[in-house]
């Protein structure tokens, strides 16, 4: 007698660190600026950093466009301060296709990658998800399990992971599961996970 299950396993394992200038290399656009990477290392979505040299950029800005962790556009304006600091945007990009600077910046800037990620499981499908495996970071952190994307859903619920490197949680989730009507995104927070696996149908 064969056996068969609905039920699908994916993987996320992404602990690269962030990278300032993986988009955009040490440059003072004015308006385009010169692409390095349009893709992160990890796969995944991540938030975007913009980092200044210079102390005289308050207020310019850099307006990043891409898609989000579904892959529909979206665009984020990031303003720098007064200072010469790495400024982190909220939103977590798939991809970067463009970045546009308001002015000319004091001196050169990086734009690259920060620590907030994020992955979907099964695109923008429905999915009832059944369980999950959570093998820890050194750090402790919030695992967000959301419906549709970090930026238009909402949370369903919300797992906390221990901080001890390489301990797992694992959790099976009662009766039918979960339901993300609208598709299921993963946000985190790298050094918080070694690797995830989400069990859905």
């Amino acid at each position: 007698m064969s056996h068969s299950s609905d039920i699908t396993a994916k993987f996320i394992s992404d602990e690269n660190a962030s990278d300032p200038d993986r988009l955009v290399t040490a440059a003072r656009p004015d308006t385009s600026a010169t692409m390095a990477e349009t893709t992160f290392a990890g796969g995944g979505a991540r938030n975007v950093t913009v980092t200044t040299a210079g102390t005289g950029d308050n207020a310019k800005t850099c307006t990043i466009t891409g898609t989000d962790v579904f892959g529909n556009a979206m665009t984020e304006v990031i303003t720098s301060t007064g200072r010469a600091e790495a400024v982190a945007g909220a939103k977590l990009f798939l991809t970067v296709s463009a970045v546009e600077c308001s002015a000319k910046y004091a001196a050169n800037i990086t734009v690259g990658s920060g620590d907030l990620c994020a992955e979907a499981i099964n695109g923008s499908n429905r999915v009832r998800m059944k369980g999950f495996s959570i093998v820890s970071g050194g750090t402790a952190g919030v695992v967000e399990f959301f419906n549709n994307t970090p930026e238009n859903g909402s949370a369903l619920f919300k797992s906390r992971t221990i901080g001890t490197d390489n301990t797992t949680l694992d959790r099976t989730i009662p009766a039918d599961g979960i339901l993300f009507v609208d598709g299921m995104s993963v946000k985190y927070t790298i050094a918080t996970i070694d690797m995830m696996t989400f069990f859905h149908g």
